[in-house]
């Protein structure tokens, strides 16, 4: 990149706020993904729309490549740029711009902290309910690009089930400004479910209105011990078939439980294969109905032991043992490979038995968690990336795992994005009529490719 170029970049967001210099362009020059690194050219941190539209319309016209980037907590490589091209840092626009108790909606810029808009909206009594694991990190602009969802989707559902408007940013630097606070809006395409989940390539969000629900009255937490991990897996289904829905309904296996425990020291068992942590929440009444339904449905199938949490403290300790998960696995080995299956349902126990099975064909240690209640299971890989044959037989294990997964009706990924990481497995699930039309779209809104390149999906069949 041409240093003129870059003063022209500076001239928009100020120089301060252009890096360039190799230790600040290493450290964007990775994300939550292993083994993926590649060094920017330059680091834009703009500090408003119009800046962005400066600044893509100038990388437009010279047709230089640009890789949005929130907090960097992707895990599928989604935030990191491969080619020396702009990586644009959103973390300045971190205003909540407005909490509409009226309309029930909160409006914010792309580079606000998700658990910040927590905290503001239940000071009010309201209520935001994705809660990706990331959340004391990851940015709003990221959770819409990827569509994140959290421990409470089963409930509530994702991100995409609450963004009302977006503004953003195109290409060619144009602004887009798609729906608002109406409840119902069915004048033309539906722009705002195509922009989310977008993973960056088709624009480059500034402003976002979610819809807000009011904090739920009641909740009670429990925590469930079983032997056997598949009487877990089936507990999940059955619970879902007697017509509960818990707002959380999480899944760790033994493998999980230990290195969790080592890490928090939250009392966890270490005799067990399974422990599922259920959280179900709304009008008193109704939370106690349902927790005594889910006591007996635990105990049905054999479950070792069950535990309510006392009080609000006590939940929060009992919450820990799945929020840490990630991190607790994490410490184990010097490479933790975390991945996406997400099957129907009906299915999570024998995607679980299957997930055991491989690890044990390619003698791998692999740590099972996940949003059981939805389906959505994290299979999580321990091991070196400086061990290629360790490597190399983590990643068969995993093209088996995702084959099972397309196999079984489910999908490649359920919250983490495509990115590259999994752009290999994307023909298998859509077929060539799905990458036909995609490619359209990004064709249409990014004729020359310039926005998160090579992300998702390649722009040509060959």
């Amino acid at each position: 990149m041409e240093n003129s170029f870059i003063k022209a970049l500076a001239g928009i967001v100020g120089a301060p706020n252009t890096l360039t210099d190799p230790e600040s362009l290493a450290c964007y020059g990775y994300d939550s993904t292993p083994e993926l690194q590649s060094r920017p050219g330059a680091v834009l941190l703009p500090g408003s729309a119009e800046e962005i539209s400066q600044v893509m319309a100038l990388c437009h016209e010279a047709g230089v490549r640009v890789t949005p980037r929130g907090s960097g907590t992707n895990l599928s490589g989604g935030s990191i740029s491969f080619d020396a091209g702009v990586v644009l840092q959103t973390s300045r626009l971190n205003r909540i711009l407005e909490i509409d108790e009226e309309n029930l909606t909160a409006t914010v810029e792309t580079g606000v902290i998700t658990s910040a808009l927590h905290r503001e909206v239940e000071a009010k009594g309201l209520f935001y309910p994705p809660d990706p694991g990331s959340m004391n990190i990851s940015t709003m602009g990221g959770n819409v690009a990827e569509n994140s969802g959290g421990l409470r989707g089963l409930k509530y559902g994702v991100t995409d089930d609450y963004v009302m408007g977006l503004k953003t940013v195109l290409a060619d630097g144009d602004l887009l400004k798609t729906g608002g606070k109406v409840v119902k809006d069915v004048a033309g395409y539906n722009l705002n479910q195509l922009l989310v989940s977008s993973e960056g390539t088709l624009g480059i969000f500034t402003e976002i209105t979610v819809k807000l629900i009011p904090k739920p009255v009641a909740k009670k937490t429990m925590l469930v011990h079983f032997p056997q991990l598949e009487q877990a897996a089936l507990t999940v289904s059955h619970i879902i078939a007697a017509r509960i829905i818990p707002a959380t309904l999480e899944f760790l296996d033994r493998v999980t439980i230990k290195c969790v425990e080592d890490y928090a020291h939250v009392g966890l068992p270490l005799d067990v294969d399974a422990v599922l942590l259920i959280e179900v929440d709304g009008h008193p009444a109704q939370v106690e109905e349902d927790a005594a339904g889910i006591r007996e449905i635990c105990e049905r199938h054999h479950c070792s032991f069950f535990q309510t949490a006392a009080g609000p403290e006590e939940a929060l300790k009992l919450a820990t043992a799945r929020r840490v998960a990630l991190s607790a696995l994490a410490r184990m080995r010097p490479t933790t490979i975390l991945e996406d299956a997400t099957v129907p349902r009906s299915c999570i126990a024998p995607m679980v038995k299957l997930i055991q099975d491989t690890a044990r064909k390619y003698d791998l240690l692999i740590g099972t968690f996940g949003h059981a209640g939805d389906g959505n299971l994290h299979p999580t890989c321990l091991t070196d990336e400086r061990n290629p044959d360790e490597i190399s037989r983590a990643h068969k294990a995993f093209g088996e795992i995702f084959e099972a997964t397309i196999a079984m009706g489910g999908t490649i990924t359920g919250e983490h994005g495509v990115g590259v990481a999994k752009k290999k497995y994307l023909p298998k699930l859509v077929g060539e009529s799905g990458l036909r039309v995609m490619r359209g779209i990004k064709g249409a809104l990014d004729p020359k490719g310039i926005l998160n390149p090579g992300k998702i999906f390649s722009l040509t069949s060959d």
